[in-house]
């Protein structure tokens, strides 16, 4: 499983439902399950994001599937980065020419 880091940004429909944001994001945890991720954290931040999140899903198209759908429920807006482990960096540098 790939591993990524999402950020998120609320919008101001989910600024004015912040009380709402606990259970969004146990929502959140149930609509990653049916995509195939698993949310394997998930961190209320200060500063530029509000959101940080830790997934775990098969690929980028599963995690792409996700981030739409969470989108187009209009509380929040994401940025994805895909991060790699030491082990999956060393793997990256052995291949490299």
């Amino acid at each position: 499983m790939a591993t990524y880091v999402v950020l998120g940004t609320f919008t101001e429909q989910g600024v004015r439902n912040a009380k709402d944001s606990p259970k969004r994001a146990d929502a959140f945890k149930e609509m990653a399950k049916k995509c195939g991720a698993t949310v394997k954290d998930l961190y209320w931040a200060q500063g530029q994001y509000d959101v940080v999140t830790i997934l775990e899903a098969p690929d980028d198209l599963t995690v792409t599937a996700l981030s739409l759908s969470l989108g187009a429920l209009g509380n929040i807006r994401t940025q994805t980065l895909r991060v790699f482990s030491a082990a999956d960096m060393k793997g990256i540098i052995d291949k490299m020419v």
